[in-house]
């Protein structure tokens, strides 16, 4: 395992900028502006709330940057299941989709954890 120097290292980073490029992609024919407009925020909430933890003075500060972050991603997957009922999101990319904030999620969680024993 590499160090960690910056936060773009960090693979919970990583993978939540794939998802809310992914969510971008998806979403760009979307006339449902209103709907296209709070998942994009809810999908790069993800890993701006990282970055910004990750760039504060305190662990304390970053905990709960990353707090923030996890709420983002379970409001994410609350998107996605509405896109889901309202046939706005791929058939082929749900799955995955719902997958990934899962993931994400728990990595937040794991995250959080080592951040309050270990600093």
């Amino acid at each position: 395992m590499s160090k960690i120097e910056k936060f773009e290292d960090l693979k919970v980073w990583k993978d939540s900028m794939r998802l809310a490029t992914e969510i971008y992609k998806q979403m760009k024919d979307s006339r449902d502006y209103g709907y296209r407009d709070q998942i994009q925020r809810a999908s790069v909430s993800i890993p701006s709330n990282i970055a910004e933890g990750y760039e504060r003075q305190s662990n304390k500060e970053f905990i709960q940057f990353l707090f923030i972050a996890k709420g983002s991603c379970g409001e994410l997957r609350t998107q996605i299941y509405l896109g889901i009922e309202l046939e706005l999101i791929d058939k082929e990319k749900r799955k995955q989709m719902l997958r990934q904030t899962r993931e994400i999620s728990a990595m937040l969680y794991g995250l959080i954890q080592t951040r309050k024993r270990n600093f």
